[in-house]
């Protein structure tokens, strides 16, 4: 048997007239009224999936930008967001910002040669500087390095 009892918007609060209604969370809704509460799209539209955190109805990108997380970079310490655009180098995940020679600061483009010496990254010229220093004291550990 049908359910032909009239639906009442859990977002506007009017009757649901329309041929078609969405549910979620328990309630009925317009089509138009679920909306992401940060980009307004229509929720019905972009998917199966919805998100809710905070008391925001939110769509998948929204809530990854807000809430996600990649992991946290090995040089400052701190989040990275789920949205950010990173530098990968081996099972670490870094800031565009912190991708960085730990000498000279200079920071590294996708493709641009560096060297990975536990969670420090030197520039060609740093790192070769290191190494002929590391030579000359015959302390090498410091140096089992991945060349990218």
């Amino acid at each position: 048997m049908l359910d032909r009892s009239i639906k009442m918007c859990a977002y506007c609060g009017a009757k649901i007239t329309e041929k078609f209604l969405l549910k979620a969370l328990d309630r009925f809704w317009h089509e138009d009224c679920l909306k992401c509460g940060c980009c307004d799209c229509r929720l019905g539209e972009v998917g199966s999936t919805l998100y809710t955190k905070a008391n925001l109805l939110l769509c998948k990108r929204d809530y990854l930008r807000l809430f996600g997380t990649t992991g946290f970079c090995p040089i400052c310490k701190k989040i990275i967001p789920a949205f950010e655009m990173v530098m990968r180098a081996q099972n670490n995940v870094y800031h565009l910002e912190c991708f960085a020679c730990s000498q000279c600061n200079h920071r590294f483009c996708v493709g641009d040669r560096f060297y990975l010496c536990g969670n420090k990254i030197f520039c060609e010229y740093d790192y070769e500087e290191k190494l002929v220093l590391a030579n000359v004291t015959h302390t090498s550990p410091y140096f089992a390095c991945i060349k990218r």
